[in-house]
C-alpha cells in the first residue's frame, strides 16, 4: 500500500525510494545572529525544474518573534507509525534553539504556503519540566520526542520532551538521565530495542560561541550513550576519547533489522561505526579520519569539523560535511567496517578552494545536508550556529548563506554540484539571512523510522 505524500510514511525504505521526485524544499532561514531585527523563518523552495520559479524562495513562514534561532526540526509522523490511519505528515514542528519555543507549521494544508498552526511557549516547556532548547525531533509512533539540551537554566544535561499527537506536552520521556554528561542527537532502532544519543555542550557553553580551552576543561562531549529503549534509561556508555570529540549527529542503517550505525565526530573530524557483535553486545570503531589541514592565518592545523553526517535510504552510501575545510564527502559503506571514500565536492569553507559556486560567493562551508529518497540528489546549506558562524566566517553577517545541490551516482559512486540550482539567501528581500536544515513534504533521510 502506498501513501500519498501527506501520509505518515513509507512501509519500508525500498517503498521510499520509489517515491516522486522533491518538488517542494522546506528550509530554516534565520536572522538571528545577523545584526537585522526579523523574525527567522521557513522558506518554502520550488524544487521543480520545469517551473518559472524554480530553486527560488516561494514563501516565508514567519515565527512570531525575534531571536529564536530556529535550527533543527522534524515532522508530526513518519513512517513508523505508516498504519496509523488516524495520522498524516501534515505539521513541521520548528523549534528556536534559543528561544525554546516550539513553532507547529501546517504545511499541508497548502503546501507552497506553510502556515503557523501553534506555538508551544519555551516558558511554559521550561515550568513543566525543567527543560530547555529543543533540538533533534523524531516522531514516535502516534507521538513526538525532542532531545533538549539543556535545563531551564541552560545547563546540562538536558533530557527529552514528550509531546502528544496533539502537541500538548506530557512530561520528560526519559525514566532516567543516568550519568549522560551532555546531550544533542539520538536515533532509536526498535527492533533491538535501543536508541543511541550523543554529546554537543550545555546551552550555557555553545551558545556564546567556540572556546577551544572548553574542550579541555571537559565542557564538551565525548561520548555516546545506548539506552533500553522500553525502559527509557541509558544502559551502556562508550566513552570515544580523542577519535570522538565533539560527537554530533548519529545515524542507524534505515533498515530496521540492523544495529550498525555511525556518528560523526566534529572536532576530531572522525566517522565512528557501531554495531552489535554475535554475544550481542555493542562495539565501536573509527572508520574515516579526515587530516587537519595547515592554514596561513591559523596557529594550529584546520580540522575539519565533520558538522552533519547522512545515509542514503538503502544504507549504501555515507555522506558527511566538513564545514570548516570545506567539502563535502561520500563513501560506499556497502561494509560498514570497511568504507570506501567514492566522491568529493567543495564549496566555501577555509581553505580557499571553492570560494564561488554557480556566481554566488559561498560564505561559510558546507554544513547541513538532505539527500532525495531515491538517492540522487542531495541539498546541502551552509550556517552551523549563528554565534559560531560570526566567529570562523565574519563575512556571513553580509553575504548570508546559500543553498546547492549536489548530483549523486547512485551506481557508482561520485559527486559533481548541479549548475542550474541555487539558492542565494544573502538576496532575501529584509536582508541577508542564513540558511540550515531542509526537509521535503513526502519525508526525508534523516526523519524517517521504521518499526
Amino acid at each position: 500500500m502506498t501513501k500519498h505524500c501527506c501520509g505518515p510514511g513509507y512501509a519500508s525504505p525500498a517503498e521510499a525510494m520509489k517515491a516522486p521526485r522533491e518538488k517542494l524544499l522546506y528550509t530554516i532561514a534565520i536572522y538571528t545572529g545577523t545584526g537585522i531585527q526579523k523574525p527567522d523563518y521557513l522558506a518554502t523552495i520550488d524544487n521543480d525544474p520545469d517551473s518559472p520559479t524554480y530553486s527560488q524562495v516561494i514563501s516565508r513562514c514567519e515565527v512570531p518573534g525575534i531571536g529564536d534561532e530556529l535550527h533543527h526540526m522534524g515532522w508530526n509522523a513518519c513512517s513508523s507509525c505508516f498504519d496509523d490511519a488516524s495520522m498524516s505528515r501534515k505539521y513541521l514542528l520548528v523549534p528556536g534553539v534559543r528561544s525554546s519555543n516550539i513553532h507547529i507549521i501546517d504545511c499541508a494544508t497548502d503546501p507552497r504556503n506553510p502556515t503557523l498552526f501553534k506555538v508551544i511557549e519555551g516558558a511554559e516547556i521550561k515550568a513543566k519540566t525543567n527543560l530547555s532548547a529543543p533540538h533533534t525531533i523524531h516522531c514516535l509512533g502516534s507521538e513526538i520526542i525532542i532531545s533538549m539540551l539543556g535545563d531551564a537554566k541552560g545547563n546540562a544535561p538536558g533530557g527529552y520532551l514528550h509531546l502528544d499527537k496533539d502537541f500538548n506536552i506530557v512530561g520528560r520521556w526519559e525514566n532516567s538521565m543516568g550519568g549522560i554528561k551532555f546531550g544533542y542527537d539520538f536515533w532509536y532502532q526498535p527492533r533491538h530495542n535501543v536508541m543511541v544519543s550523543s554529546e554537543w555542550a550545555a546551552p550555557n557553553t555553545f551558545m556564546p560561541g567556540f572556546d577551544l580551552e572548553e574542550v579541555g576543561h571537559l565542557k564538551y562531549g565525548r561520548e555516546i550513550h545506548f539506552w533500553d529503549f522500553a525502559k527509557k534509561e541509558p544502559m551502556k556508555t562508550m566513552y570515544l576519547g580523542e577519535d570522538g570529540l565533539i560527537p554530533l549527529e548519529v545515524r542507524f542503517h534505515h533498515n530496521p533489522d540492523s544495529s550498525h550505525g555511525f556518528v560523526g565526530a566534529a572536532l576530531s573530524a572522525n566517522i565512528i561505526h557501531w554495531w552489535k557483535d554475535a554475544a550481542g553486545e555493542w562495539q565501536w570503531e573509527k572508520i574515516i579520519d579526515v587530516e587537519n589541514e595547515p592554514h596561513p592565518e591559523w596557529p594550529i592545523p584546520v580540522p575539519g569539523v565533520i558538522s552533519v553526517i547522512l545515509l542514503s535510504m538503502d544504507d549504501k552510501y555515507l555522506y558527511f560535511c566538513n564545514w570548516l575545510h570545506g567539502d563535502i564527502r561520500q563513501y560506499d559503506i556497502s561494509d560498514p567496517h570497511k568504507p570506501v571514500f567514492t566522491g568529493q565536492v567543495w564549496l566555501g569553507g577555509l581553505l580557499g578552494k571553492a570560494p564561488e559556486v554557480n556566481g554566488v560567493k559561498v560564505t561559510g562551508g558546507p554544513q547541513m545536508i538532505q539527500l532525495s529518497l531515491d538517492g540522487k540528489r542531495l541539498y546541502v546549506t551552509t550556517s552551523l550556529f549563528s554565534t559560531w558562524d560570526n566567529q570562523f566566517y565574519p563575512e556571513i553577517r553580509t553575504n548570508g548563506g546559500c543553498m546547492l545541490q549536489i548530483d549523486c551516482d547512485t551506481e557508482n559512486g561520485g559527486m559533481k554540484i548541479n549548475p542550474d540550482f541555487v539558492v542565494d539567501f544573502g538576496k532575501e528581500p529584509n536582508g541577508p539571512s542564513r540558511c540550515h536544515e531542509t526537509r521535503y513534504p513526502g519525508g526525508d533521510c534523516t526523519s524517517d523510522i521504521w518499526i
